[in-house]
């Protein structure tokens, strides 16, 4: 077969993108998430996470030597050049190893997932074929955020003043799922999705 077609799948905080991979999941689709990525290229022994001690100070690790991410999210949402900072250092490490992880093996499926919230917004969309974007209205991602993390309003509205505009992520899909539907809905959504993908994306269409 050929290499497997990526497709990338990406929304708003709040919006559902791992509800939805994880539906996608059960069709037997693989797929990589650039949120377990970013966790990996900061766990202790990682230059990354020296780096970022270093920066802000060892007051962002916790007593184990992980990475506080709440205190660093807190940290980075109230200061736009710090962001750019942390933004600068991660993305390029978090691009390398979404790539290895992406590079073919023996998939049984002629396509794969890369999940990720910043998708469109760094070059990472330049890594595959088609675009689905998760969608909510911002109310729904706002309330979802709230309640996921227990994160306090004000720090969720600078998270989502930070994204894509809604319609702007919107007017870049190749595909949407609707997610403030109920789950069976939703279901069928990726499921038609998932059709269309075998379809477009067979070994015997690919050159």
């Amino acid at each position: 077969m050929s290499d497997p077609a990526i497709i990338g799948l990406t929304g708003g905080i709040g919006s559902g993108k791992s509800t939805v991979a994880g539906l996608f999941k059960s069709l037997g689709v693989h797929a990589v998430d650039a949120d377990d990525v970013a966790r990996d290229v900061v766990e202790p022994g990682t230059d990354a996470l020296a780096r970022i001690a270093g920066h802000f100070g060892e007051q962002l690790l916790s007593s184990d030597g992980t990475l506080n991410r709440a205190a660093l999210r807190t940290l980075v949402f109230k200061d736009p050049a710090e962001r750019e900072w942390l933004e600068a250092l991660l993305h390029p490490v978090i691009r390398l190893e979404l790539a290895r992880q992406l590079k073919p093996h023996e998939y049984t499926l002629p396509y794969v997932l890369l999940v990720s919230p910043l998708l469109l917004e760094t070059d990472q969309h330049t890594m595959v074929e088609r675009v689905v974007v998760v969608d909510v209205p911002e109310a729904v991602q706002l309330a979802r955020a709230m309640a996921r993390d227990n994160n306090p309003r004000d720090q969720v509205e600078r998270i989502i003043a930070a994204q894509m505009p809604r319609e702007t992520r919107l007017e870049r899909a190749d595909d949407v799922i609707d997610n403030s539907l109920p789950l069976d809905q939703v279901r069928q959504q990726v499921e038609a999705l998932h059709r269309r993908f075998l379809s477009r994306h067979s070994s015997l269409d690919r050159t």
